[in-house]
């Protein structure tokens, strides 16, 4: 599948994205290349060939991809790699659950490396707007009821609430984007930020992330599944948001990307539905009521353009990237 509207939008118009190798970001990458757009990216360790490798491969890097290293922690590193960008996409950002230290491991390089990112885009006149990649998970963890209201672009997590629940990830995400609307209207930036929910969908990176791993243990012999509602939403339909985000003049503020809200039970039902010879967990892991799903706005998606790929494809397609990538075989 290739990037909505492809074409030479992006013609001798160069961007960067953060954290050019990650899940998210390779689509991103290979969309706007796709678009004609020269891509700036900044990885972690331009050594790592394993993680660099597939964007090499991309139809059109060896033209107008380069590659830079940069840490988030490291103030200014990202002048050089904005430099000259008409746009910055800012997808780096830790992401996983099980931190020993979430101040050093998650928060720190959440918030300081986007405000790190902004700092540079400051010094760079050409930079138009910066697209900042959220989470759903700075939208829903507040004390609101999720299942009486629709969630929409004007609800925000607590922190308060993040610390007392210790959700460290959503603590990050949350600082991070507060950090970055506050540094906005303080410089008078134009910044846009992108709130997905769990992103599924085909790798093309070589290394599990955080939301297929959780696809793989449904998949690879778990006996239970959560008792948890999630958003799904494509990877492919995330990396068009950005792009989109960055393209229409008229796209202001957060924009919330779930395709729809389904509890674990209905994903394992799809899985069998698709994959009937598969050992799937055949419980929940408690015995308590099934936690709700709730709704999400889509009246401001719907204003991008933004289409969104039906869960089942997503989850079908998730399958066969891990087992092509022998994450799994069967």
């Amino acid at each position: 599948m290739s990037s909505s509207n492809e074409g030479g939008v992006g013609v001798g118009k160069v961007v960067c994205v953060t954290g050019g190798s990650g899940y998210i970001a390779s689509w991103l990458v290979n969309f706007l290349l796709q678009r004609g757009y020269t891509v700036k990216a900044s990885v972690l360790d331009l050594n790592d060939f394993r993680n660099t490798e597939h964007l090499y491969k991309l139809p059109g890097a060896s033209q107008r991809l380069h590659l830079f290293e940069a840490n988030l922690l490291d103030e200014g590193a990202f002048d050089p790699i904005v430099d000259g960008c008409e746009g910055v996409f800012h997808t780096a950002s830790p992401c996983y659950f099980d931190a020993k230290d979430p101040q050093a491991e998650l928060i720190d390089p959440a918030v300081k490396g986007t405000l790190n990112v902004l700092g540079s885009c400051t010094k760079t006149p050409s930079v138009r707007r910066v697209v900042v990649t959220s989470s759903i998970a700075a939208v829903v963890f507040n004390r609101r009821d999720r299942t009486a209201e629709v969630v929409d672009d004007t609800w925000f997590s607590d922190p308060e609430l993040c610390k007392e629940l210790k959700l460290w990830y959503v603590l990050a995400k949350t600082l991070a984007e507060q950090s970055a609307w506050k540094f906005a209207k303080d410089h008078g930036m134009d910044i846009v930020t992108i709130h997905p929910s769990m992103v599924i969908g085909p790798l093309l990176q070589p290394t599990l992330n955080t939301s297929a791993a959780i696809i793989l243990k449904f998949i690879n012999g778990a006996k239970a599944y959560d008792n948890a509602a999630y958003g799904f939403v494509d990877v492919r339909t995330v990396a068009n948001a950005h792009i989109l985000a960055f393209e229409i003049p008229s796209a202001s503020g957060r924009y919330c990307i779930v395709e729809k809200v389904t509890h674990c039970s209905e994903i394992v039902k799809i899985l069998r539905e698709l994959y009937p010879d598969l050992q799937l967990p055949e419980k929940c892991a408690d015995d308590n009521p099934f936690v709700p799903s709730y709704k999400v706005s889509q009246e401001k998606r719907k204003s991008l353009g933004i289409d969104f790929i039906p869960v089942e494809v997503s989850l079908k397609e998730t399958v066969e990237s891990l087992k092509e990538k022998k994450f799994v075989s069967f």
